[in-house]
C-alpha cells in the first residue's frame, strides 16, 4: 500500500502543470478566441503539460517505451492542431490531428483485431459522412471523410486494447478515445450543420482535454517495471 500511495502522490505532482494550465485556460479565455497569440498559447498549454508528463513519468527511446514515444508524438501533433485551429486554419489543423491519430493508432496496436468492434463503429460513421458531405466545401469534402476514418480507427484500437488487457489504464484510455470522438462530433455539428449548443466551446474543450488526459495517463504503466507493480515488502 505504501508504494501505491507514493506512486499516486508522484503522479499528482507530475500532472500538476496540466491542471494549473486548465485553470488558466478556462478562467482567462472567456469567449471564442479570434486567433490571438495569447489565447493560442493558453489553449496549447494543457497539451504541452501532458507532453511534459509523458517525458518525466519515465521515458526512454528504447523499445520498452514504444507506446510512450508514439503517444508523445500524438500529443505534439495535437498541439500543432490546436494552434492551427485557433488561428482559423481549419484544414491544416485537421491534418495535424489526423497525424496525431495515426500515432495513437500505432500506440494502441492491432492485436487482437476485434473486428466486430470496428464494424460497429464504422457503419454509423459512414452514414454520418454521407449525410454531412453536402455541407462541405471542395477541400473538406475529401479531408473530413479521411479524418473520420482515422479518429474512428483510433477509437476502435483503444476499445480493442481495453477489452483485451482488461486493465484500468487501458479502459480509462478507451474512455478518453470516446471523449475525443464526442469532442470532434460537437465541432462537426456546430460547424457543418449549424446546430446551436449551449456553451459549445466549453463542451468541446472539456471533452477534448479530458480525452487527451486519459490517453496521456495510459502511458504511466509503460516501460520495463511500472512503479505501481512493485509489491510492498
Amino acid at each position: 500500500m505504501g508504494h501505491i500511495m507514493q506512486f499516486a502522490t508522484v503522479q499528482a505532482l507530475q500532472l500538476a502543470p496540466f491542471f494549473i494550465s486548465l485553470v488558466l485556460y478556462f478562467s482567462l479565455v472567456r469567449k471564442d478566441p479570434e486567433g490571438e497569440l495569447w489565447t493560442t498559447v493558453l489553449k496549447c498549454l494543457p497539451i504541452v503539460a501532458l507532453m511534459f508528463y509523458v517525458l518525466i513519468k519515465g521515458f526512454s527511446l528504447n523499445k520498452q517505451f514504444r507506446r510512450s514515444q508514439l503517444i508523445l508524438l500524438g500529443l505534439v501533433f495535437s498541439c500543432g492542431g490546436d494552434a492551427l485551429l485557433n488561428v482559423n486554419l481549419f484544414p491544416f489543423g485537421m491534418i495535424s490531428f489526423g497525424v496525431a491519430h495515426i500515432f495513437y493508432i500505432k500506440a494502441f496496436g492491432w492485436r487482437p483485431l476485434k473486428w466486430i468492434i470496428g464494424v460497429c463503429l464504422y457503419v454509423p460513421v459512414i452514414a454520418f459522412v454521407v449525410f454531412v458531405r453536402r455541407y462541405l466545401d471542395e477541400i473538406l469534402v475529401i479531408g473530413v471523410p479521411i479524418y473520420c476514418v482515422l479518429i474512428i480507427t483510433m477509437l476502435w484500437r483503444a476499445l480493442a486494447r481495453a477489452v483485451d488487457t482488461k486493465s484500468y489504464l487501458a479502459s480509462f484510455c478507451a474512455f478518453g478515445a470516446v471523449l475525443f470522438v464526442i469532442s470532434d462530433a460537437l465541432i462537426a455539428v456546430t460547424m457543418f450543420l449549424s446546430v446551436e449548443l449551449p456553451s459549445p466551446r466549453l463542451q468541446i474543450m472539456i471533452t477534448y482535454y479530458a480525452a487527451q488526459f486519459a490517453i496521456a495517463l495510459s502511458t504511466s504503466d509503460d516501460g520495463p517495471l511500472p512503479p505501481f507493480k512493485n509489491k510492498d515488502k
